[in-house]
This record gives C-alpha cells, sequence and structure tokens, in this order.
C-alpha cells in the first residue's frame, strides 16, 4: 500500500513539474483578475476641456482654491517698460549662491549667448559677423553698470533687438548666466571692440 502511495506522489510531482514547464508564465504580465469594480482599477480620463459628470459645474478644469500658491517659478510683477527694469534693479535679487552658480552659468552662457556676445563677452559672436546689428559688449561700462534685477528682467523680457529668453531659460538658469557674466567682468570697465566688419555680396549675407 506504501508503495503505491508513493508511486502515485511521484507521479504527481512529476506532472506538476511537467505543467509547470509547460505553462512558463511571464512575470512581466499582470495576474489574470476578475475585475469586480473596474472603474476602481481603470478610472476614466477627462481631458482638461472637456465635460465632467463627476465635478460639480461640468468642468474638468478647475479654478486654484482661493489662497492657494502655484508650484513652480512665480510670474514677475512687473511690466516690460524701461522703467520697470529699473524697478527690477531695486526688487530682484540673485537667489543662488555665485561661486555655485557661475559653473552653470558659463555652460548656459556657452549655449544660448555665444552666438550674438561672442566669446569674450565683447559683441562680437558669429551673428553680428554676419552683417546683423552687433549686441553691446558686456564689458562695457553701460553693462558693468547694471544690476543683477536689470540683467534678470532684459532676460526676461527681451531688450531692443534682443528678445526674451523666458522660455528658453528657467529662473534658475537666468541667474546662473547672471553670475556668471557678473563673475567674468572686470572691476575697471574695458572700451568695447567694435566687430570685424562682415563682407555683405550682392544677393546674400557673407558666410
Amino acid at each position: 500500500m506504501m508503495a503505491k502511495l508513493n508511486w502515485a506522489l511521484t507521479v504527481l510531482l512529476v506532472a506538476s513539474i511537467a505543467i509547470l514547464l509547460w505553462v512558463r508564465r511571464n512575470y512581466g504580465e499582470p495576474n489574470i483578475q476578475v475585475e469586480i469594480l473596474p472603474n476602481m482599477a481603470h478610472s476614466p480620463a477627462y481631458a482638461s476641456f472637456t465635460p465632467n459628470p463627476v465635478l460639480p459645474d461640468g468642468k474638468t478644469l478647475q479654478l486654484p482654491v482661493p489662497g492657494t500658491l502655484p508650484r513652480g517659478p512665480q510670474p514677475l510683477d512687473l511690466g516690460t517698460t524701461p522703467a520697470e527694469t529699473m524697478h527690477a534693479a531695486e526688487q530682484l535679487k540673485n537667489p543662488l549662491d555665485p561661486a555655485k552658480a557661475k559653473v552653470r552659468g558659463a555652460v548656459v552662457y556657452q549655449n544660448f549667448c555665444t552666438p550674438c556676445h561672442g566669446g569674450s563677452m565683447r559683441g562680437d559672436g558669429m551673428v553680428p559677423q554676419h552683417g546683423f546689428p552687433a549686441p553691446p559688449s558686456l564689458l562695457s561700462a553701460h553693462s558693468v553698470g547694471l544690476s543683477e534685477g536689470q540683467m534678470f528682467h532684459i532676460l526676461t523680457y527681451g531688450q531692443n533687438k534682443m528678445p526674451s529668453y523666458a522660455v528658453q531659460l528657467s529662473v534658475d538658469d537666468r541667474w546662473s548666466v547672471i553670475a556668471y557674466v557678473k563673475s567674468s567682468q572686470p572691476a575697471a570697465t574695458a572700451p568695447a571692440a567694435t566687430p570685424a566688419a562682415a563682407t555683405v555680396p550682392t544677393g546674400g549675407i557673407a558666410k
């Protein structure tokens, strides 16, 4: 009797191993489940501007709760006029550590500023060398005299022929490149270098 039981258990063991080898479950797939409440596992998604029957006003996109502050960088409470640029000089201060910020600022300057201002910061980048108006030297007396707040305002809103860089550069990157420029400006102002004149042939821009 015991021998028959051992044989039966052996057969069951071999059969179990064979079934496991044949099934070969894919552990990357979820288990088979019977979803009694499917909406608990798969919530219906509503686009921002589509009607929403769940919310009282029937809208998916909701206004912020009164008294709350949005996350992330805050918009400047300043206008775009020259007078507002002067207000920025008084209100805005660089919140970053200058020694650390200028390391990141060097990368930002190389990527976004050298095409116009050049590696020497004298306004002799590749853009003015191809016939476009040269920007002012960042080593001139006027540029050295700009406060960090004024420079941040200019980077954010643009000035004259310089466009706004608020989309391309985050708030921290704007402050970082300002720290880098300020650290590179001499204590004594240097005269602006005249960019090399570009020869523009008839019918095109010099290469």
